[in-house]
């Protein structure tokens, strides 16, 4: 196949081309190209981060879904995708986010929200751009550093949500159950985020 030479926004029949059907090994390798390729193709061309940036607003993630979503979360494509998630679950619920973040702020005793990088206080207007500066980071500036702000973003978020889950225990259970398993998935995606910016600092992230 030949190489592109800027980032590549894939429609669904150059997915079916790349995915080669159903076979996982090929699904594999396609994940793995098309990261590398949007990675290289954005520093490479000018204005194009924008472009990535605002894709899934404009498409949804279902793209990068069928490509992305299988892959090793300790592998380029695979960290990718939980950036974008992270993101989407950001822009889809501001307001509900901001307040989990700035909880977290609130009861967390390290250096988490500053490396997250939200101004405090956190509202749903700062808590948006954030997403957007950690994905447009990813793209433009230290892959690494991009990945460590993900994942301090999901410790803080997570703790905001386990302490907000301990008010709600007693009035509504079931709300404190969403926010104790929001926190759990939370965590671990920091924690898979955080592995991967280590192996991409000793380039070892592919």
């Amino acid at each position: 196949m030949a190489e592109y030479s800027r980032p590549v926004l894939f429609n669904g029949a150059q997915l079916d081309s790349l995915a080669g059907g159903d076979d996982p090994a090929s699904i594999v390798r396609a994940a793995h190209r098309s990261a590398r390729r949007l990675l290289r193709g954005a520093r490479e061309e000018p204005g194009s981060v924008d472009r990535l940036v605002t894709y899934t607003d404009d498409h949804g993630i279902d793209a990068l879904a069928e490509l992305w979503a299988r892959s090793s979360a300790f592998s380029l494509p695979g960290a990718l995708w939980r950036i974008y998630l992270v993101r989407v679950l950001i822009r889809q619920d501001p307001e509900g986010v901001a307040l989990l973040f700035q909880r977290g702020t609130e009861v967390l005793r390290t250096i988490d929200p500053v490396v997250a990088g939200a101004p405090l206080p956190t509202g749903p207007a700062e808590i948006t751009e954030l997403a957007d500066r950690i994905l447009r980071g990813a793209f433009d500036g230290d892959f690494a550093n991009a990945l460590d702000r993900a994942a301090a973003f999901c410790r803080v978020a997570a703790a905001g949500a386990l302490s907000v889950a301990d008010d709600q225990d007693a009035a509504s259970p079931a709300r404190a159950s969403e926010l104790t398993t929001r926190a759990q998935r939370l965590t671990i995606t920091a924690d898979e985020l955080a592995t991967c910016a280590r192996m991409s600092r000793d380039d070892l992230l592919d």
